[in-house]
């Protein structure tokens, strides 16, 4: 990102002349929407400077646990809380209608035309539970050519990293991480699933017209009901394509039989969320019944059935110490994921170790920025024994030590090649 990078989005945006701005704070994962409040902010600061009276509405994850707050820090007219699917065809029919009241909309934070101090607000938003009665991305609006999948993502051949793709085949989540700030965008802990035959008229979309081969998809969890999971899978097996697929799952829904199928659809690449390797220190944040056991045993599945794992871990839990962060940098080592993620743990906001903090004083970053998990601003969660600075230190030790160590760089030779131990 560059300097000019707001001022040529807010030019672009102009020119247009749009009725209505929608600016989205979201992204790929639960952590890339509070972060990007920060630029949020600049895009919209220019968007004004060119025309202070242009309408905007502010929407996402972030904006969606603190609508109210982010209405009245950022310089734009309304905020959307929720999905948006509803709230944002009728907001754009209410700017056309003056009878049509925003205070009816659900979703919709706005100024009270009255007493522009005050703030008001439509009823709570409605999920949309047809997901198959929405229309399909407009990917003709999007230059797919320019987009390429994760390093890790390519490493059976890192040159065809291009076109890539991004897809859901559910929104929302059942479970109830206490770091997981997921249920504020949706309303509540629930899921709900494109129809398999929805699904494919994408996949066929971007394979078709497009020549997408690496796709992610976006599911909190995609291997969550079998046999949501086994129709997609069987779709792709009958048309016969070539695909780099990568999906999160968790280590308590897959089984041998399912792990077959999904390589067969294409499907290289599982992410699992093991978080810590003390069951202390995930029993505080609602995880539970992830023993090391059960986690060995289904990475190895995993592995043999030909499917890549990675890894996520997390240090600063709650009940983490010095000892139970060791034992996970151990554990994460032991395990030799063809790739691992180190993260610390952020106190997200919409999530319950967001609330804890605020009601406790618990120190939490005093920018948006800081809630990024690699900027210099960076401030994770302190524990009851450890300070935000040594999580920190101790994360980024972990990330240098796991990915430099020989035991992973000669499990990735004989696995991708020298190339991919170089690129590492």
């Amino acid at each position: 990102v560059t300097n000019e990078d707001p001022i040529v989005s807010a030019t672009r945006i102009e020119a247009e002349d749009p009725q209505l701005v929608c600016v989205v704070t979201l992204g790929s994962n639960l952590s890339a929407s509070t972060w990007k409040m920060a630029g949020t902010r600049v895009l919209i600061e220019e968007i004004r400077r060119i025309n202070p009276n242009r309408r905007i509405i502010l929407w996402g994850l972030h904006p969606s646990a603190l609508p109210e707050q982010s209405l009245r820090e950022e310089k734009v007219d309304f905020v959307c809380q929720g999905e948006g699917f509803q709230t944002l065809a009728l907001l754009l029919r209410s700017l056309q209608d003056e009878r049509i009241s925003r205070a009816d909309i659900p979703g919709l934070w706005f100024y009270d035309n009255e007493n522009s101090a005050k703030i008001k607000h439509g009823p709570v938003a409605a999920i949309m539970e047809n997901l198959d009665s929405l229309p399909l991305p407009a990917w003709d609006l999007v230059p797919v050519s320019k987009y390429r999948a994760h390093n890790w993502h390519c490493f059976e051949d890192l040159s065809q990293r291009s076109p890539y793709a991004t897809i859901y085949t559910s929104l929302g989540c059942p479970f109830h991480c206490s770091f997981c700030a997921l249920h504020t965008l949706f309303g509540s802990s629930s899921v709900r699933f494109r129809s398999p035959e929805n699904v494919m008229d994408e996949i066929d979309l971007l394979v078709k017209e497009y020549g997408v081969r690496n796709i992610k998809i976006l599911d909190e969890c995609f291997v969550l009901k079998p046999s949501h999971v086994e129709e997609i899978c069987d779709r792709i097996i009958e048309a016969g394509y070539n695909l780099n697929i990568w999906a999160y799952a968790r280590i308590d829904t897959v089984n041998a039989n399912l792990l077959k199928k999904l390589k067969s659809a294409g499907f290289h690449w599982l992410a699992f969320g093991i978080e810590s390797g003390s069951s202390g220190a995930l029993a505080g944040v609602q995880k539970n019944g992830y023993d090391r056991a059960r986690i060995r045993r289904v990475v190895a599945e995993t592995q043999a059935s030909g499917i890549h794992v990675v890894g996520n871990f997390m240090f600063g839990l709650p009940a983490d110490t010095q000892q139970s962060m060791e034992e996970t940098l151990d554990f994460a080592m032991e395990l030799n994921c063809e790739y691992t993620n180190f993260y610390v743990t952020m106190a997200y906001p919409g999530s319950e170790l967001y609330k804890h903090a605020i009601n406790e004083n618990v120190r939490l970053p005093n920018s948006w920025i800081g809630y990024s998990q690699y900027s210099d601003e960076t401030i994770g969660l302190p524990t009851t024994a450890l300070t935000s600075e040594e999580v920190l230190r101790f994360r980024d030790f972990a990330f240098t030590h796991f990915h430099t160590s020989s035991t992973y760089l000669d499990m990735l030779t004989i696995k991708f090649g020298t190339e991919v131990a170089e690129h590492m």
